[in-house]
């Protein structure tokens, strides 16, 4: 491998954010041991403030492999046990199945097998018991799935391990990553709340369309404080790659000191599951906190996050020694994230990314009719029809809390609709720029049970009607 040429991926970064309107993006790459970080662009187009290597953004589920490596921490001491029922750390833990409630465990959680649901946005309040609360709110909201029958994205299982975090240590989840995680690591840059953020170069989300110049957004969290487990660590890019530094280092700080098993390092990045959808966020499985990559035989790992208003990319190559981060102000990075992650992936790893996903120029003829229908989950309704001129068509509603966030931000309508067109039977994309994305996959899949459920951003609904 080459060395790593900061002045060419200066210019590659500047070029590339320029031509997709991006305002301002920092780059990390992990190569030969060394972190080299990188900045372009202004942190609020507003005001013009520059941004630099050392400027931290919010990284919404990027947040998610921190939550579970403080899991696994505690795993290695002996205080917790993966596969035993959440019930038995967490007496609190409940849903509107009994049964279901005694059988989804830690290990569950973890790997999004655990059937919880996603977009349940309760608003706990700023307390330190915010997590405490959250979960005896969540008692009452339906799971998407049975535990353990398919994968589904589950954020609120995430603030379900951020609160067993808390039950263990005796304090709050923010004060366990700074003790377990970002002091042992010396991740400066590294912090959960938002008036920490004041200390340093602090990103500003914008939002826009694709090929539009973004405006910055009107308030700069729209997330609650309960949302932290799984959406809310504000980083560095350097610091997201020292933090990947250390999963590669077998669990190791830069000092030697261990901060994760080499055993729980393996087991965090060992598949648990297949994704049904291999296209958002690029997954093909899912570990323990970790999605999982194949490039033609080239494993990697890593995650996505947004906020709604910001971007964030991790993708971490263990036989090339390489981990690369991008974090970005705007709702509309991905297509930076894809040409420059590609062309770093095949300098530095040999990596060939596969093309963005999109329909084929002359689409399968296929039949709707099984997929027909009302599908319901926490936050989403989403409706499968037929479009006027026969084809397939689908609208996704936010309702519940997830419409309370939508409208909190201008010119997002609460509700969404869009010709679906085929790849396959069960796959089909939405096109036209919905969700910030070119195409957006809609997978279709049949539970044991022979119940429909539709996959959309990962997330599994039911068909209800």
């Amino acid at each position: 491998m080459p060395p790593f040429d900061t002045g060419h991926w200066q210019a590659r970064l500047d070029e590339l954010r320029a031509r997709h309107r991006v305002p301002g993006a920092a780059l990390a790459v992990l190569a030969d041991g060394v972190v080299h970080e990188l900045a372009g662009g202004v942190l609020h187009r507003g005001t013009g403030v520059e941004a630099t290597a050392d400027s931290v953004f919010p990284v919404g589920s990027l947040a998610k492999p921190y939550t579970a490596t403080l899991v696994m921490r505690l795993a290695d001491t002996g205080a917790l046990d993966l596969d035993a029922p959440v019930v038995g750390v967490l007496p609190e833990f409940a849903t509107p199945d009994p049964s279901a409630t005694e059988a989804i465990t830690v290990r569950q959680l973890l790997s999004h097998t655990g059937g919880v649901t996603n977009d349940f946005t309760h608003d706990s309040g700023r307390g330190d018991d915010c997590l405490a609360k959250y979960v005896e709110a969540a008692r009452d909201v339906a799971l998407d799935l049975p535990p353990g029958a398919a994968y589904s994205y589950g954020s609120l299982g995430y603030v379900v391990l951020g609160r067993i975090v808390e039950v263990l240590t005796g304090g709050t989840w923010d004060r366990a990553l700074k003790d377990l995680i970002f002091e042992p690591l010396g991740l400066g840059h590294s912090m959960t709340l938002p008036e920490e953020a004041l200390r340093f170069r602090a990103a500003m989300g914008h939002l826009g369309g694709l090929g539009e110049d973004p405006v910055p957004a009107p308030v700069w969290d729209l997330m609650p404080r309960s949302a932290g487990p799984y959406g809310r660590v504000i980083v560095s890019a350097g610091d997201v790659a020292r933090f990947a530094r250390m999963h590669l280092s077998g669990g190791l700080a830069p000092d030697g000191t261990r901060v994760l098993s080499s055993e729980a390092v393996a087991a965090m990045r060992r598949r648990v599951v297949d994704s049904p959808d291999k296209w958002s966020m690029s997954a093909d499985g899912w570990g323990l906190g970790w999605a999982l990559y194949d490039w033609d035989g080239v494993t990697g790992f890593g995650h996505d996050g947004s906020t709604g208003t910001q971007q964030s990319y991790l993708r971490v190559i263990p036989d090339a020694g390489v981990a690369l981060v991008l974090l970005a102000n705007s709702n509309t990075a991905s297509r930076l994230y894809a040409d420059l992650f590609a062309e770093l992936l095949a300098e530095l790893a040999g990596v060939r990314m596969p093309p963005p996903f999109a329909p084929p120029a002359n689409p399968p003829e296929v039949d709707i009719t099984p997929w027909v229908g009302t599908y319901r989950r926490e936050g989403v309704v989403t409706t499968v029809g037929r479009a006027a001129g026969g084809g397939a068509r689908l609208r996704l509603e936010f309702v519940d809390g997830m419409r309370e966030v939508v409208e909190r931000m201008p010119d997002v309508p609460p509700w969404l609709e869009a010709d679906l067109t085929p790849l396959s039977p069960t796959v089909f994309a939405v096109s036209g720029g919905v969700f910030g994305e070119d195409h957006v996959p809609v997978v279709f899949s049949t539970l044991t049970d022979g119940t429909p459920c539709v996959y959309v951003s990962m997330r599994a609904a039911r068909r209800t009607g």
